[in-house]
């Protein structure tokens, strides 16, 4: 195992926790205020027959989950980074769709969607690197 790198570790859990509070607040205001959502990334009346916006929340909050789990235990078991990574891969593609082809779109829609992917992707990237600069996987208590 490599010696503690501890400005990497702080970074990581900065990082963990700004994607929690991200997470957080994703799926409370496309939750409990879709009009609010529509508002923002639409500019039009929330209408979504077809129940998406609670689908992406439900999403989010998955997201959510595994990286709350993630910033609670992944001092002691490093390879919750790479779940973490591949969360955040596996929303690489949807911000550019939902760009692409969404109707309506506000200002706002169109300054943050189409970088969102790339963010997606280079948070995954790091993510696993930083995995691989701490060393060997670190075992939990009750698997050593």
């Amino acid at each position: 195992m490599t010696p503690p790198d501890h400005a990497l570790e702080r970074r990581i859990t900065a990082l963990l926790a700004a994607l929690v509070l991200f997470d957080l607040t994703l799926s409370t205001w496309a939750f409990f205020f879709p009009q609010a959502w529509f508002d923002a990334f639409h500019g039009t009346a929330y209408v979504d027959p077809e129940a998406l916006l609670p689908r992406m929340a439900a999403n989010w909050a998955g997201f959510l989950l595994m990286q709350s789990i993630a910033l609670l235990r992944w001092r002691r078991e490093t390879w919750w980074l790479l779940i973490v990574a591949g969360v955040r891969f596996s929303d690489v593609f949807t911000d550019l769709v939902y760009f692409l082809m969404a109707d309506h779109l506000t200002w706002f829609a169109r300054a943050t969607l189409p970088g969102m992917g790339p963010i997606n992707a280079l948070l995954g990237w790091w993510l696993i690197r930083a995995w691989k600069r701490l060393g060997q996987p670190r075992a939990s208590a009750s698997t050593s």
